[in-house]
């Protein structure tokens, strides 16, 4: 145990002594933001993508859904491999296999060709999660949730910008040149991580097999590590549902809205994601769980005034969606920050497959809510979105409140 001791601390000591360069911090967010906004891109053009493929909504209601499971995939496949080889390498990897990937959906000629891209753009945007741990293990231990919300502000205003410039893309020049050029942002990426980021020396010397099977220790051996898993997927079922119902709902009365402005509501989302470092700040002052709490709390305030507020005036319906969704956004990725915080502090050496277990809960927890919120939105309308969002926000906060002490 002392010997385990020990070699962690001289890994931490080779790495975390000063904080990074801001160029590197700027590349690590930036790349995080340009990785996972690959996944989101279709979400506000599956009624164009519908159009122009000739396929049922019902079908294209799936892209997304195909996405985030593959996304959830590729983080229990491939999210380990930075514990056993250089973090580095392993992002020029794939940062070429999403470029690929991403060209393969531009050029899909029918539906079922772009789920299968799609669900393999999910697997290789995992890319994201690996600019994530790069930057916790740069950090100085008193600045980790700093530095961590720094990386995510850019990883989340790719999630929500994404959307913003994905539907203004696709109403000028279609939905195919905004995957071409999601290609190449992706490539330029891989190009700078060459030229700019340090090796990372693997942690683990353990092979592939035993690394997927260590998944399974680490979830046994951390509570805090599972109590946080399940407390984020509850609130990546709220956020899902959301997003992936809204552009439909816009799409019909009493709003009649196209893709741009279904997109638009991105920008309101930002808002909330630009207050991610200062939820690492207040991480690493008041502890991580207190952030939680409070965001849990927000998104589930949030979603039941948007759910409350569906009787109202369009226009005052829009201004309530713009004000929750700030609020609600503000809430996940809050909570997100902090849980991050909590299980990069957990183990040193296995810091990418505590982030593959945080973030493969949360990402099932978006595939069940894409899933769910398009057939409560078919059957029981949005009212009946809204209040599932509530309730597993809540379930969240009730998770994190009964924290084993």
């Amino acid at each position: 145990m002392n010997e385990m001791s020990l070699a962690n601390g001289a890994v931490a000591s080779r790495t975390e002594p000063v904080a990074p360069a801001a160029a590197v911090m700027l590349l690590l967010a930036t790349g995080a933001g340009l990785s996972v906004a690959s996944i989101y891109y279709a979400q506000p053009l599956l009624g164009v993508i519908g159009a122009d493929l000739h396929a049922p909504s019902w079908l294209v209601g799936w892209i997304p859904t195909a996405t985030q499971l593959g996304y959830a995939l590729g983080l229990v496949l491939l999210g380990p491999l930075a514990d056993r080889f250089d973090r580095r390498s392993v992002i020029l990897g794939k940062a070429l296999a999403l470029t690929l990937a991403l060209l393969l959906a531009a050029f899909a000629r029918s539906v079922h060709g772009l789920l299968a891209a799609s669900a393999v753009i999910g697997i290789t945007a995992t890319l994201a999660q690996d600019f994530v741990p790069a930057a916790a293990a740069l950090a100085p231990p008193s600045q980790r949730g700093k530095l961590v919300g720094t990386v995510m502000t850019g990883l989340l205003l790719g999630i929500l910008l994404s959307r913003v410039l994905s539907g203004l893309v696709a109403e000028h020049f279609g939905w195919r040149t905004m995957f071409v050029a999601a290609a190449g942002a992706v490539a330029a990426i891989g190009i700078a991580a060459r030229k700019a980021l340090p090796s990372f020396p693997a942690n683990a010397a353990l092979r592939y097999g035993e690394l997927l099977r260590s998944l399974a220790t680490v979830w046994q051996q951390h509570p805090a590590l599972r109590r946080a898993a399940l407390a984020q997927g509850l609130l990546g079922v709220g956020l899902s549902a959301f997003w992936s119902t809204l552009a439909v709902m816009l799409h019909g009365a009493p709003f009649h809205l196209g893709s741009a402005a279904a997109g638009a509501f991105g920008l309101a989302g930002a808002v909330g994601a630009l207050a991610a470092p200062f939820a690492g700040r207040i991480a690493d002052r008041r502890g991580p769980l207190h952030v939680v709490r409070l965001g849990a709390s927000l998104a589930a305030g949030a979603f039941l005034a948007i759910g409350a507020g569906a009787g109202l005036p369009a226009a005052a319906q829009l201004v309530l969606l713009a004000i929750g969704t700030v609020v609600f956004d503000l809430g996940v990725q809050g909570a997100l920050i902090a849980h991050q915080t909590i299980v990069f502090g957990l183990d040193p050496a296995a810091r990418s497959r505590l982030n593959v277990v945080l973030m493969t809960s949360m990402f099932l927890g978006m595939a069940a809510g894409s899933g769910l919120g398009s057939v409560l939105l078919a059957h029981a309308g949005w009212l009946a979105v809204m209040g599932m969002a509530t309730l597993s926000a809540l379930a969240a906060l009730g998770l994190q409140m009964r924290r084993a002490r």
